[in-house]
């Protein structure tokens, strides 16, 4: 059991060697070949639907730990099999840019085809297990959230990335589906706020994808998966995405004009010294190599980095003003 190792596939995307991941036990290899660091991004969303729900008065902890737990390994079946379908398709070969920041197990050796299948048979049951309980519980609106789940899971990787709507596809997941969903199973109703209230973070997820999406455009084009950066170009696909980093911030403030959010909210405004890094990374092309003060290990990627640096920050900070947020709200210090 290597504890370390758990915490660091949380929080990065480790690169180890053959040699390496025969000593690792399961659960460092699962969180690995899983890239759990993203998922990260899943519980979060899970936390901020649990915590409008619990300070609209609504909170089902037991309802939430389900969608929580159905939602991460969701997600972590679906980068198993992205992985293994890009790999059945031949895009990673030939040091595709998916290879270079991070290992792609079937693609450097370090799992067999029938051991990836098996991670993600088992994976998947549990997000499987997990959504029949709540669909035990909810009933026929549960089961639609699941079944449209279920196709985002199977079919992003392909055909969606390859006809440019993996990025649309990611906006929805992140925001209404994933938090206006879990805000449904847990609390019994719908709130077009809280689906309004998800869009700021959606918004991050997105520019991640787009980041990395701009990273490999050129990869992309070359093996024929047209996403939205290979459609739009690299410069409008730029743009785009810093569009996405500003309107978080214009979202966070009609919600707090509009009185949904209490001014607490406007604690995301912390992140704007990221926010700056990334305009100016965004502004200008992709550097031919890397820059010197680039922290090591980093490379290949460049947009990305910027994006998910202040996606984290952004994201950090809006679950504190929500968690700031429920606590002046139940102390009475401002109204419902």
């Amino acid at each position: 059991m290597n504890v370390a190792m758990w915490g660091r596939a949380l929080s990065v995307i480790p690169r180890v060697t053959k040699a390496e991941w025969d000593e690792l036990d399961v659960v460092s290899r699962w969180l690995i070949a899983t890239r759990s660091a993203v998922i990260i991004m899943t519980a979060i969303a899970s936390g901020i639907a649990g915590l409008l729900a619990y300070r609209d008065g609504l909170f089902d902890a037991a309802l939430w730990g389900l969608c929580t737990v159905g939602l991460c390994f969701a997600h972590a079946t679906n980068n198993l099999v992205n992985d293994l379908t890009d790999h059945k398709k031949g895009v990673d070969k030939d040091n595709y840019f998916r290879t270079q920041y991070g290992p792609q197990p079937l693609e450097h050796g370090l799992m067999t085809t029938g051991q990836m299948l098996k991670y993600a048979a088992v994976t998947g049951l549990v997000a499987l297990a997990a959504g029949g309980l709540l669909v035990a519980q909810r009933g026929q609106i549960t089961l639609t959230l699941f079944a449209v789940g279920i196709f985002f899971v199977l079919f992003y990787t392909w055909p969606l990335k390859y006809i440019g709507m993996g990025e649309p596809a990611v906006l929805v997941v992140w925001g209404p589906l994933m938090v206006g969903g879990t805000y449904y199973v847990v609390s019994g109703r719908f709130d077009w706020r809280v689906a309004l209230a998800s869009l700021p973070f959606a918004l991050g997820a997105t520019a991640v994808l787009f980041g990395k999406h701009i990273d490999k455009l050129e990869a992309d084009r070359d093996k024929g998966i047209r996403t939205l950066p290979v459609l739009l170009g690299e410069r409008v696909s730029r743009w785009v995405t810093l569009a996405m980093l500003f309107g978080q911030y214009a979202l966070v403030a009609y919600l707090v004009v509009t009185r949904y959010f209490s001014p607490v909210m406007l604690v995301t405004l912390g992140a704007a010294p990221a926010l700056w890094l990334s305009f100016k990374a965004y502004r200008a092309r992709r550097p031919k190599r890397p820059p010197p003060e680039l922290p090591p290990n980093v490379w290949p990627l460049w947009f990305v980095a910027f994006a998910f640096h202040h996606t984290r920050r952004f994201g950090m900070l809006y679950v504190l003003g929500l968690v700031a947020d429920v606590v002046i709200r139940k102390m009475g210090l401002v109204g419902p």
